[in-house]
């Protein structure tokens, strides 16, 4: 095999004899000529051939030999990055013949149904946008990582197995072969493990991490979703939040994106509520919005525990005595509450640590200084009626590390599909993740959940009913 030429390097060899490889994006046929648009990943460009490629299918891989040419100038199509230049195909060759597509990729492809898009995704990620979506979360999620290596963070891999934890959300269990009739639970968030990598004395980390929860699918929302967290030792709310917004601005102008504000406006809960009746807000003018303007802000001074939404059955299993937390169990109250919230009093007028950060109308990001302190955590889970014994049971070993010399700490997740979502202009989450979910919580291209065969229930000591 030939050494490759990109066509991105199609101008340094004009006059000379290259090989290209990649797909047949369009093909025109014109008598004795065939023109076929060749597309690799760095763009695409015209080649000729006389008496030959007549046979060639849009979508086939193939190979092409030939010298590069200038254009006539009358000929150069200005539309095309590398329109001036085209190939003179002496040999070629079909690596892969495509037969006829089972959708249309030439268009956005946002007319096709869901289910079929996703049962060919591999196709559908062809397309010239989905191609830049997922080149943007790449060059933005290498902007983030280089940004917080700058800040001497530690990237640390937490575990996909684990133990259920009270984070807001049911957990996906799975069942142990070795332990009959136990179970893992995939991690709704790293949120405990992350804590513990503060008492080991990291004092910075971070991870971007695949976080799991079973709850209602919506177009901002799936199964799976992917986060930007982080933890910091020795630090306040204000540290916290300075940084983190340091990093998102400059990895959001990395790749491109515009910031409505340098300095992100910081509301307090009560009063967002009041000027905007949410705490997802979205600062933009008309002009703003259709210019593509990210409008970042934070929101702080949020309450501690709220009283059980009896229709949303995570919150009925998290708070056992009608009260549950508002976003994390494991944050710590404002100071001037830390009192009341030891005793147990007033809950409702306990304020946390939490801040949000919100765009465009969205939550991008959650954290809040946590608990580091035993008798402090072991409020938290008394207030919503846990009793000593479940709370050992439940997060005991949180308890143990908090009595080995855990420093205070703080962090944050930020949601990286949203962030990208917002950063491409798109409305649904299923446009920035390569394999989403159907909204009916399909897998895409591969068809689960399916049915394992009876040995493996077996195995696992399961039996399927109904």
């Amino acid at each position: 095999m030939q050494m490759r030429t990109l066509i991105h390097d199609i101008s340094q060899f004009v006059g000379k004899t290259v090989t290209l490889q990649g797909w047949v994006d369009t093909k025109r046929d014109h008598g004795k000529l065939t023109f076929i648009d060749l597309r690799d990943r760095t763009g695409k460009l015209q080649c000729v051939g006389f008496q030959k490629m007549g046979e060639l299918t849009t979508e086939s891989v193939v190979e092409l030999r030939g010298e590069v040419k200038e254009r006539p100038e009358r000929l150069v199509n200005a539309e095309q990055e590398f329109g001036a230049y085209e190939l003179d195909v002496g040999k070629y060759e079909v690596l892969n013949q495509a037969g006829e597509l089972p959708i249309p990729i030439d268009d956005d492809g946002l007319s096709i149904g869901e289910e079929v898009r996703l049962k060919y995704r591999y196709l559908d990620l062809r397309r010239e946008r989905m191609q830049k979506i997922v080149r943007l979360r790449s060059r933005f999620t290498r902007a983030i990582r280089e940004a917080l290596y700058a800040e001497d963070f530690v990237e640390v891999e937490t575990p996909m197995l684990t133990k259920s934890t009270k984070e807001g959300a049911r957990d996906f269990v799975v069942p142990s072969r070795f332990y009959p009739g136990s179970f893992y639970a995939l991690p709704q968030s790293p949120q405990q493990y992350k804590q513990l990598l503060m008492t080991a004395g990291l004092e910075r980390y971070f991870q971007i991490a695949k976080c799991i929860r079973d709850e209602d699918l919506r177009a901002d929302r799936g199964f799976e979703f992917t986060q930007i967290d982080l933890e910091m030792s020795f630090v306040d709310q204000t540290g916290v939040m300075e940084l983190v917004e340091d990093f998102v601005k400059k990895a959001v102008k990395e790749v491109g994106g515009v910031l409505r504000d340098e300095t992100f406006p910081v509301v307090n809960y009560l009063d967002a509520i009041k000027k905007y009746g949410e705490d997802r807000f979205d600062l933009r003018s008309d002009a703003e919005k259709e210019a593509g303007v990210l409008a970042f802000a934070w929101v702080v001074k949020f309450p501690f525990f709220k009283r059980v939404d009896k229709k949303d059955a995570a919150e009925v299993a998290d708070g056992k005595s009608g009260w549950t937390f508002t976003h994390n169990p494991f944050s710590m109250p404002l100071p001037e509450y830390l009192e009341q919230h030891l005793a147990g009093k007033d809950l409702g007028d306990i304020v946390t640590t939490q801040y949000d950060l919100v765009c465009n109308g969205y939550e991008v990001g959650g954290g809040s200084i946590r608990a580091h302190k035993p008798e402090i955590l072991q409020a938290t889970f008394r207030a919503m009626g846990y009793s000593d014994k479940e709370i050992t049971e439940s997060i005991g070993h949180m308890l143990e590390a908090f009595k080995v010399g855990t420093p205070p700490h703080g962090g944050i997740a930020l949601g990286l599909d949203r962030l990208v979502m917002l950063l491409a202009g798109e409305s649904s989450l299923k446009e920035v993740i390569a394999f989403p979910m159907t909204s009916t919580g399909k897998t895409a291209v591969m068809l689960a959940p399916n049915q394992i065969e009876a040995k493996q229930l077996k195995e696992l000591g399961l039996e399927v009913l109904g």
